[in-house]
């Protein structure tokens, strides 16, 4: 399931061909997705208005539109948007196309169907990330925070990373690379952590998640940028699907399986 820095990535690709153009018209599949798309609300909030702006929260792409509405996308597991052609061919599992005023088609590709396309009516677009955690770019994402919310949680400090209602966005690759470079086993439990261990937690946190989206993101499964161009960061992994291969530190990657997820760490330089 594509992350934070791959979301961004996407995010980063479609506003420049976005801003500013109007949604003419859309067509769906006919499909539910994780849930049924919201043609009444589409009909109402997104027909012959115009993009004012693209960005992420958590894992969701979104479009704002110039009502205040909020076209909010989810790529789930095989989620794809991208621009093209509106003369060009609609591919097999292409769920939703949005026909612009310049002649181009926004299209949602998903063929596994765990994606989800959301639209929120004009003013309601922050009450659908009430529940989300604190964005790691963002000045609430401290080292003090992170103890704060941490203090009374005895599980793992991976699966606090991974938590969308604590942080936003860091899913599996990232939570496990984070750690290493933080130098903080993921076995730990979140409340035993200091305060020190947190600042560099929020320190490593920021970096991996820069280089990431720097490199385009980790092109694990099926994530393909909205050009259609792969992501190279999986070839930086430290320890992410590295298990019996050495770590920089002379230790050797172990694997292990947290909340049915793999994870991977050196126990050497991971404390």
């Amino acid at each position: 399931m594509p992350e934070l820095p791959e979301v961004e990535v996407v995010c980063r690709g479609l506003a420049p061909h976005l801003c500013g153009r109007v949604a003419r018209c859309w067509w769906t599949s006919g499909v539910a997705l994780r849930r049924p798309l919201p043609e009444s609300e589409m009909a109402r909030w997104l027909t012959g208005r115009r993009f004012e702006g693209v960005f992420r929260r958590a894992k969701y792409v979104v479009m704002a539109l110039d009502n205040g509405a909020w076209l909010i996308v989810h790529l789930g597991m095989s989620g794809r948007l991208g621009l093209f052609a509106a003369q060009e061919s609609r591919r097999r599992h292409d769920h939703f196309c949005l026909l612009l005023d310049n002649g181009m088609e926004l299209r949602f590709n998903d063929p596994r169907r765990f994606g989800m396309i959301h639209l929120a009516a004009p003013g309601t677009g922050e009450a659908f990330f009430a529940a989300s955690g604190i964005e790691p770019f963002s000045r609430a994402f401290t080292g003090a925070a992170l103890a704060a919310l941490a203090a009374r949680r005895g599980r793992p400090v991976k699966n606090f990373l991974m938590d969308g209602r604590m942080v936003a966005g860091i899913g599996n690759i990232y939570a496990n690379e984070i750690l290493h470079q933080a130098g903080i086993s993921p076995l730990r439990p979140a409340r035993d952590l200091e305060a020190g261990d947190w600042e560099r937690v929020v320190r490593a946190g920021r970096e991996v998640l820069r280089r990431a989206i720097a490199a385009g993101g980790s092109t694990i499964a099926d994530f393909v940028g909205s050009s259609g161009e792969k992501g190279y960061f999986q070839l930086q992994l430290r320890v992410y699907g590295r298990e019996g291969e050495p770590c920089a530190c002379g230790g050797t990657v172990n694997r292990c399986v947290l909340a049915g997820r793999a994870t991977y760490f050196c126990p050497r330089c991971q404390k």
